[in-house]
Parts: C-alpha cells; sequence; structure tokens
C-alpha cells in the first residue's frame, strides 16, 4: 500500500546548474536555478523548468521567499505512453518555494481533441494567489516508427 502511495506522488526534480544573478557578500549569492524531472506517468516526456532562488543570509537558511519567476519547457524523449486513464488535470511537480506556504506546481492536461500533452507552470500562495504563470506543449507524435 505504501508502494502504491508512492507512485501517486508528483514527480522529483533533478537539479541541472544554476547561474549566479547577483553575488552576496553574506551567504549564498541570488541565482537562476535549471531542474529537470520526468512526468511520472507518462513516459517519453521529461520538463526543464528555469526558477529564480534567493540568496543571502536567508536564502542560506532556508527562510527566504523565492521570487515567482519561472519558466518551463517540455519535450518528446521518447516513445510516448500514455496510461488508460489519464487526469485532464494532474499536479505531476510540486516545489515549496517559502517557508510560508508558497509553492510552485507543474499541471499537466491531455488536448485529445488536438492529442497534445500541456504542462503549465503556476506560482501560487495559499493565502494570497500568485497569477505568475508559464506553459509548455507536447505533441504526442511516432518516435522512431514507435
Amino acid at each position: 500500500m505504501v508502494f502504491a502511495a508512492a507512485l501517486a506522488l508528483p514527480a522529483t526534480a533533478e537539479e541541472i546548474g544554476c547561474a549566479t544573478t547577483t553575488w552576496k557578500l553574506i551567504g549564498a549569492n541570488h541565482r537562476v536555478c535549471v531542474y529537470a524531472y520526468d512526468d511520472p506517468k507518462v513516459s517519453g516526456v521529461a520538463c526543464h523548468v528555469s526558477q529564480a532562488r534567493t540568496g543571502g543570509v536567508k536564502g542560506s537558511l532556508g527562510l527566504a521567499e523565492d521570487p515567482s519567476q519561472f519558466s518551463i519547457a517540455c519535450r518528446q524523449i521518447g516513445p510516448i505512453a500514455l496510461p488508460g486513464k489519464l487526469p485532464t488535470d494532474e499536479v505531476v511537480f510540486s516545489e515549496d518555494t517559502s517557508i510560508f506556504f508558497k509553492e510552485t506546481n507543474v499541471h499537466r492536461f491531455y488536448d485529445q481533441k488536438r492529442n497534445v500533452l500541456i504542462y503549465m507552470a503556476i506560482s501560487r500562495k495559499i493565502i494570497e494567489g500568485a497569477p505568475a504563470n508559464s506553459i509548455s506543449t507536447v505533441p504526442i507524435q511516432p518516435w522512431d516508427g514507435k
């Protein structure tokens, strides 16, 4: 049962790299980092999200609120296999961006009419909505004759 629950969890990100945007004398630098994740339910799709990270003393201690500045790009990287029952809207990646309930979520939508997967990154606070968002689409196409 625990194994089944683990399969339902959103994907985990792999840090690819970071670029410094502002040097800080004390604590970590402000930076933009790129993360990769594979869709946990749709094989053959990978997404990369770049996100601003706050440095300084608060950032180093995990107390800073990261800004709602990000971008997403998703691509087909192999044969796409859709599961039998793919939800029309599902959070496939979620990460806290502050200790005060702010998070970045990546939703997957399936546009069956156009045979396209849509990934939307959105930043939100539980108390106050933040409309920052970005989308990427992945047309489902044959891969090497498959």
